[in-house]
């Protein structure tokens, strides 16, 4: 379907009903006094937008101990310019865990501003240990930081021994060194954060758009606070099952990416590659990739940086590439570069060196405290692994391989949130039927959990966020035409 075909068919169906529940009176509201918060000049670091500011909120480190130790949080605006049409605060909640949400207000809000014409102030924050908020550690040593050894990918024969020991290694080293700070890297801490700017910026109500792990955070939030919500889009939604959340979204990849990777087959096997087409044929892409990962494992490749481009790494930039379609021609590239003998294979940034310790340790953290993860036996990992390896060679065991969370000091923090379908009616999901890191049969956890609070708008596209991420214009409306006018689809809709 084109474009303008999918944007009318969507015009049909968004014009059946209106948001139940919800006012879609027109007028503007006062801006709020912020009472909590001195807004002032962004760090140049984070690459504002003009007119972007920030400023610094003290939450908590302890919610226990509300007037305990105090925290910075990093914040950030785009303040509406038309008084006359605003009508109230739209937070961008960032994915990850381990995302910043000032980078993000930067990087989208020049486009989410055009479409909301005024109608919000966009803020957004740094969560805890993300960004310019504080930060947690683990002293985990360089070998343990890269992303290919914090993703626990197995050796190339199969083997988890190094995942083992280096599971227990940074569990132990985490314990050791992250104090209160890192265990209170949480989801339901995040939901707290959000309740208290909420409070400084002086909203009786939010709107937010949340992405990937953002949905949960923004589920949990209307779950917990679902006076306080007012139009609510999840972008791109995992599995939100209580006792299973994070191991059960690592365990979703292995569809993912699957369900994804035929979208780069077809394109790095068009004509329209000339010297780039790996394959004649969209079904010669895979064998091709997988034969050129097992050579790599077999001989690594120098790259560009000095680091060694090995099959493990050459699968982790596949897992990256398969995001979006943008980012089909770097790994095209990556691949014809290790083909040829005289090539120099230019690795992604992310694989070129090792993470930054608190990069690392808000990466296992809030997995690891969110919820228990099982103590399996180290054989019932092998058997995993060895199953999956076989039915998805793609991830190659990754999905379902041991974690530092199996070994985690105290478990989670507190039981996880189960999202219900208790509460109003001002949800809208949109997700994409191809997506290598929130698939859409996972994302269907979501729906079903929320029940006749959300409406579902699925998108016939690969890659990992829907709007104003993949060009297509019928899910561009809905979100858009939800958040500005309160109209939501009457049922679930597909845009083709």
């Amino acid at each position: 379907m084109t474009a303008n075909r999918g944007r009318s068919a969507l015009l049909i169906a968004l014009s059946v009903a209106a948001v139940g529940g919800l006012s879609l009176a027109g007028g503007g509201v006062a801006p709020a006094s912020a009472a909590g918060l001195d807004w002032g000049v962004c760090d140049p670091a984070v690459k504002p937008l003009p007119g972007q500011q920030c400023a610094k909120l003290s939450v908590p480190l302890d919610y226990a101990d509300p007037d305990g130790e105090q925290i910075q949080l990093a914040v950030s605006r785009i303040a509406s310019t038309r008084p006359d049409v605003r009508r109230g605060t739209l937070m961008v909640i960032p994915g990850g865990p381990g995302s910043s949400g000032v980078q993000r207000l930067g990087q989208k809000g020049a486009a989410l501003a055009g479409e909301m014409g005024g109608a919000y102030d966009l803020v957004s924050f740094d969560p805890r240990g993300v960004g310019g908020s504080a930060k947690a550690h683990c002293g985990l040593a360089e070998a343990d930081r890269w992303m290919v050894t914090l993703r626990s990918w197995p050796g190339a024969d199969g083997s988890i021994d190094d995942n083992v020991a280096r599971s227990k290694r940074t569990a132990e080293a985490c314990a050791r060194t992250g104090g209160a700070m890192l265990r209170g890297l949480t989801t339901a801490n995040q939901v707290r954060d959000l309740e208290r700017l909420r409070q400084a910026l002086g909203e009786r109500k939010l709107s937010a758009w949340a992405v990937s792990y953002g949905t949960y955070v923004a589920a949990s939030y209307a779950e917990k606070f679902p006076g306080r919500t007012d139009r609510w889009v999840l972008d791109s939604s995992n599995d939100p099952d209580p006792k299973r959340v994070a191991r059960g979204w690592l365990e979703g990849t292995s569809r993912g990416v699957e369900d994804r990777f035929p979208d780069f087959a077809e394109w790095a096997s068009h004509p329209d590659r000339g010297e780039g087409r790996l394959a004649q044929r969209p079904e010669d892409v895979r064998p091709l990739v997988l034969d050129l990962a097992a050579r790599l494992d077999r001989e690594p490749r120098p790259g560009t940086t000095g680091v060694a481009l090995t099959g493990t790494m050459l699968l982790q930039a596949l897992q990256q590439a398969l995001y979006s379609d943008d980012f089909f021609p770097a790994f095209g590239r990556l691949v014809t570069d290790a083909l040829d003998p005289d090539g120099s294979p230019v690795l992604p940034r992310e694989l070129a060196g090792a993470m930054p310790d608190e990069a690392a340790a808000i990466t296992v953290g809030v997995i690891c405290n969110d919820v228990d993860w099982p103590r399996e036996s180290v054989r019932g990992y092998r058997k995993a692994v060895a199953a999956d390896r076989a039915a998805h060679p793609l991830t190659a065991g990754l999905s379902v391989n041991v974690t530092p969370c199996a070994y985690w000091k105290g478990g989670a923090v507190e039981k996880p949130v189960r999202i219900t379908d208790r509460g109003p009616s001002n949800i809208l999901m949109i997700q994409n039927l191809r997506d290598p890191s929130t698939p859409y049969s996972k994302g269907m956890g979501m729906r079903r959990a929320l029940g006749d609070r959300a409406r579902l708008v699925s998108v016939d596209h690969g890659g990992h966020g829907v709007y104003l991420g993949n060009g297509n214009a019928c899910g561009d409306l809905a979100v858009t035409r939800f958040l500005k006018e309160g109209v939501r689809p009457a049922e679930d809709v597909l845009c083709r």
